[in-house]
């Protein structure tokens, strides 16, 4: 089952980003606060483990971003009462696009993810603190991520939930409820979903994973949760092709 308790959940990982806080030596953190579902929760997560003064939270906007986005955002600073910075990427994006020639929309979107996390990084270094990770288990073995971007952190507390798994334990930490119900979206360009991209729900693809992963079930015992072949297929195809995206780099050993 993909329900969970948060009540039992959310004082384990608290704990254990004590712990692994306490293994970096460092006690700040460093939050990319997109407006989104799962950087809120890592958020409100963070202020757990910690307190309010050594969160950095941290809104990377480029022109294009939703302003809804900016003003939820600025809704978990304001509840939090952690430290707030505003970076708009738009001229070092815009620059690096020239230079290189980019017109495709997806290494586009990959150059404002690594930008966003090199600036993470760097706060990060001047702050004595570590870059909080925002991917959930889902995105992660979808491979929904850009390498070196947003799938790069030094801790992610969220990274063995699925996405319907990060609800609610939004829900039981006091996420906004407007951030919880919004359409997940990379907010690269207006209109923008990552169920779009992906072809599939994030519904759909939890249920999938969870059963032949976490289950271990067989494909033919999936198919009564009423997905047939196809959607099944089509959900472990993603897996597989990105699958190299949580091993590289590979490296020679010699021996």
């Amino acid at each position: 089952m993909l329900s969970i308790s948060p009540k039992k959940e959310i004082p384990k990982i608290t704990t254990w980003l004590k712990k692994t806080f306490t293994k970096t030596k460092q006690l700040k953190v460093v939050v990319g606060l997109s407006g989104g579902l799962d950087s809120a929760v890592v958020a409100y997560l963070a202020v757990r483990a910690l307190a309010p003064k050594d969160v950095i939270c941290v809104k990377l906007p480029y022109k294009t971003s939703s302003r809804s986005s900016i003003i939820d955002a600025d809704r978990v600073i304001k509840l939090l009462g952690v430290e707030s910075r505003e970076i708009d990427i738009t001229d070092i994006a815009k620059s690096f696009g020239k230079k290189l020639e980019v017109g495709d929309p997806t290494r586009f979107g990959n150059i404002m993810a690594r930008i966003r996390m090199t600036i993470l990084f760097d706060i990060a270094a001047e702050n004595n603190a570590v870059v909080l990770g925002t991917s959930n288990k889902s995105e992660l073995l979808l491979g929904y991520g850009t390498l070196h971007g947003d799938l790069a952190s030094i801790i992610n507390p969220i990274a063995g939930f699925y996405k319907s798994q990060i609800r609610l334990l939004a829900e039981h930490l006091g996420v906004p409820g407007e951030i919880i119900e919004k359409t997940p979206s990379a907010d690269l360009f207006e209109g923008q979903t990552d169920e779009n991209d992906l072809g599939f729900s994030y519904k759909q693809a939890d249920e999938i994973m969870f059963s032949i992963f976490d289950e271990k079930n067989s494909k033919i015992k999936t198919t009564n949760l009423g997905y047939d072949m196809d959607d099944i297929n089509e959900v472990l195809l993603r897996v597989e092709t990105n699958k190299f995206k949580g091993e590289v780099p590979y490296k020679y050993e010699y021996k």
